[in-house]
C-alpha cells in the first residue's frame, strides 16, 4: 500500500449518519485504500461524533490532505431543525480535522465551511446524490438502489446522470425515492400492518418489540459486520433471541411454535418489505421508461434485497462493488457498504 500513498495527496470522504460514521480514504487516482465504519449515535450527543471521528482517524494508515463531508446526521432529534444540525455537525468536524475541509452540497458541488450556513439545505441529506452521481458515471440507463440499516434510496439513472424527482427529504419521500425501510433498524410494525402465521393473518403489535435485523438474522441474509445496532429489547442477537422478539410482534412466546415456524414468519416479513420496495421501483420506472429495462445497481447492507428485486423484475443486476477501485477485495467490499463516503471522496478527486 505504501506505493499507492507515496508522495501523493490523500482524500478522506466522510459520511456522517445518525447512527454510524463512515469514512473512505482515497489516493489521487480514486483508489480506496482504507474504509472505516464506527457506531456514532448522534442523538445521544455531539460528543459521540467527536469520539467517533477520533476512532476513525486512529485506524487510518496515513493522514489525508483533504477532507470532504456528506451527511444525514442532521436529522437526529437533538437538533431543533435540519439546518441547525448541519451547522453543528460542520462545526464539530472543523474542530477535529486538520487540512482542507469541504462539504458536499449536491447540485451546488463542494463548498467551504464558511458557505455551509448559506447552502445548508443543499448539504442536508445529500449523501444519496453523491452515490448516485458516482454510479451514473458508469451506468448510462438504469436505477440505483442503496438499502441501508434504516432507509432505501431509489434513483433513476438517465443518460449517465442521476434523474431524481426530488432533492430534499420531503420531496424524495413524496416521490417514493426515499423509502424509510432498511435491513437493521426498521421496527417491524413499520414494515406491514399485518402478517401471515400458522394459516392466519395477525395484526401486528404497535410496539418496538423487534426490528428488521431480527428478520435477516433468521433468514441468514444479514452480514454480521453490518449488525451494529442495539436490539429492541437490549438482549442478544442469537437466532433464539431474534425469534423471541418476532413472536412478541404477534402476541406469542418463543415456545408457542417450532423454530421452522419462526423462520417462516421472518420470510413473511422479508416478502412484505420486498413488496414495498418493488412498488417504489415500478413507480420510478413508470416515470423514466428508458430505465425500465436497464440495470439495477445495488448498494448498502441490504443490497441482497436489490439482487432479489432485480430477479423478480427480470432486470440485470450489478453489484456496486464491481464499479469501485480499491487496493484489495476487502476494502472494495467495505467501500460498497459505505458507498456515500467513497463516492464523495471519488467526486472530490475527480473535481480536483
Amino acid at each position: 500500500m505504501s506505493n499507492l500513498m507515496a508522495d501523493r495527496p490523500l482524500t478522506l470522504g466522510w459520511d456522517v449518519g445518525g447512527a454510524h460514521l463512515k469514512a473512505a480514504l482515497l489516493n489521487a487516482d480514486g483508489v480506496a485504500l482504507r474504509v472505516v465504519q464506527v457506531a456514532c449515535p448522534i442523538w445521544q450527543g455531539l460528543d459521540r461524533l467527536s469520539a467517533a471521528v477520533h476512532q476513525v482517524l486512529d485506524q487510518l494508515p496515513a493522514y489525508p490532505q483533504q477532507h470532504v463531508v456528506t451527511m444525514t446526521g442532521e436529522l437526529a432529534d437533538i437538533f431543533p431543525d435540519r439546518l441547525s444540525g448541519v451547522m453543528q455537525i460542520a462545526d464539530v468536524l472543523s474542530q477535529q480535522l486538520i487540512g482542507k475541509l469541504s462539504f458536499y452540497a449536491g447540485r451546488q458541488g463542494f463548498i467551504a465551511l464558511a458557505d455551509v450556513s448559506f447552502y445548508g439545505n443543499d448539504v442536508a441529506s445529500a449523501n444519496w446524490l453523491a452515490s448516485a452521481d458516482f454510479v451514473a458515471r458508469q451506468v448510462e440507463h438504469g436505477v440505483f438502489v442503496d438499502i441501508g440499516s434504516t432507509t432505501a434510496d431509489i434513483v433513476s439513472l438517465v443518460s449517465s446522470k442521476p434523474a431524481p424527482r426530488g432533492y430534499s427529504d420531503a420531496a424524495r419521500m413524496r416521490a417514493g425515492e426515499l423509502v424509510y425501510t432498511g435491513v437493521v433498524r426498521t421496527p417491524l410494525m413499520a414494515v406491514t400492518p399485518r402478517i401471515s402465521f400458522g394459516g392466519e393473518y395477525y395484526a401486528l403489535a404497535a410496539e418496538h418489540f423487534a426490528t428488521t435485523a431480527d428478520v435477516y438474522r433468521l433468514t441468514g441474509d444479514l452480514d454480521e459486520a453490518h449488525d451494529m445496532a442495539a436490539t429492541a429489547d437490549g438482549a442478544g442477537k442469537t437466532p433464539a433471541d431474534s425469534a423471541r422478539r418476532l413472536a412478541r410482534m404477534i402476541g406469542h412466546d418463543l415456545g408457542d411454535a417450532e423454530a421452522e415456524a419462526w423462520l417462516l414468519l421472518a420470510h413473511a416479513f422479508k416478502h412484505a418489505q420486498l413488496d414495498t420496495l418493488r412498488e417504489a421501483l415500478l413507480r420510478s420506472a413508470s416515470l423514466h421508461p428508458q430505465t425500465a429495462f436497464g440495470a439495477m445497481v445495488g448498494a448498502g447492507a441490504g443490497r441482497f434485497l436489490v439482487a432479489e428485486l432485480a430477479a423478480q423484475l427480470h432486470r440485470k443486476y450489478i453489484e456496486v462493488q464491481t464499479l469501485i477501485q480499491a487496493v484489495d477485495e476487502d476494502v472494495q467490499r467495505w467501500a460498497a457498504i459505505c458507498l456515500p463516503a467513497y463516492a464523495v471522496a471519488y467526486l472530490a478527486v475527480q473535481h480536483a
